[in-house]
């Protein structure tokens, strides 16, 4: 019976997906979704006036149709943070398997139920989405300077983000909240990445204070262009009365270049009044790498650090 349930809430919101309001015209635009295995709904080459069209997908918890609404979690890097994937070496990536772990915390009582958006980067413009583009004079002036073989790449494909987030806070989260169960205010919106995918959530909830209450930035890759991010971040942090931000990073290989930059960051945290294990977590993984897998294993600490009780941190 519980299973009847749950098919006919996924079979809603399908059915009020293809026949959405104009409230929320992007949907006249997109088909509706393709289901995909378990609890989830891809929606292939969602439309964007700011950015390239990309593929996202939806994970709804095992309670969604029995609870009036939820909060939501949006994800870069959509397409490795459910399901698994066989790279060109033929070596299988099991991804994060965020369902998996939300699922156990559910089942715990640790989390309350949440939605998981997963929104895919665009391939080889990944860099150029998610690199921040603020403080704009001086990351324009790095670009000019680099020689880093990775970031020279800016030279010919300059920073998009700021149209990455307006295609995510003007266009998705509306279709989001349209056609889902959600608690639509700052406080139940989050966002979540790692590497390039952690900058640009930091990015996101400094540039839309006003949409997102909190933050998990995994292995956060400040070194691109020379740290010029940490500049930003020292004047453009949100009120730590109404925000959480969660960092953290490895010892081992990418992830070992972190720490000194990191610092810097945590330095900004403390001087705009956030306090560690209140609204402020950055944790040190000793022995972990810039990998699926090592993310896979401590995505719970933020989560139950964002949606749980922060006295059991």
């Amino acid at each position: 019976m519980e299973i009847i349930k749950y098919l006919t809430a996924i079979l809603a919101v399908v059915l009020s997906t293809a026949c959405t309001s104009e409230k929320a015209n992007l949907a006249m635009e997109n088909p509706a979704p393709a289901m995909s295995p378990e609890s989830f709904l891809l929606y292939k080459n969602f439309p964007s006036k700011y950015t390239d069209p990309r593929d996202i997908e939806i994970w709804l918890p095992e309670k969604y149709g029995q609870l009036e609404a939820l909060p939501v979690l949006y994800m870069f890097d959509g397409q490795n943070i459910f399901h698994g994937t066989k790279g060109w070496s033929g070596e299988y990536n099991p991804g994060w398997r965020v369902n998996k772990v939300l699922d156990s915390l559910n089942k715990a009582g640790a989390v309350p139920e949440i939605i998981v958006v997963g929104i895919f980067n665009g391939a080889e413009k990944r860099g150029a989405e998610y690199m921040p583009a603020k403080p704009k004079e001086l990351v324009q002036r790095r670009i000019i300077e680099t020689e880093h073989e990775w970031y020279k790449i800016f030279k010919e494909m300059p920073p998009e983000s700021d149209e990455h987030l307006k295609f995510v806070v003007e266009e998705l989260k509306p279709f989001i909240d349209a056609n889902f169960k959600t608690k639509k205010d700052r406080a139940n919106t989050f966002v979540a990445g790692s590497s390039m995918g952690g900058m640009i959530s930091a990015y996101a909830i400094c540039e839309y204070p006003d949409v997102f209450g909190g933050a998990a930035c995994f292995s956060t890759h400040w070194p691109a262009l020379n740290g010029v991010f940490t500049e930003y971040i020292k004047n453009n942090l949100p009120d730590p009365a109404t925000h959480k931000i969660y960092f953290d990073y490895g010892t081992e290989g990418l992830d070992g270049e972190y720490e000194p930059y990191q610092v810097l960051a945590d330095a900004a945290m403390q001087k705009r009044g956030f306090e560690r294990n209140k609204n402020w977590m950055t944790m040190k993984y000793e022995g972990a790498a810039h990998h699926e897998n090592d993310w896979h294993k401590r995505f719970h600490v933020p989560m139950e650090f964002l949606f749980g009780k922060t006295e059991k941190q």
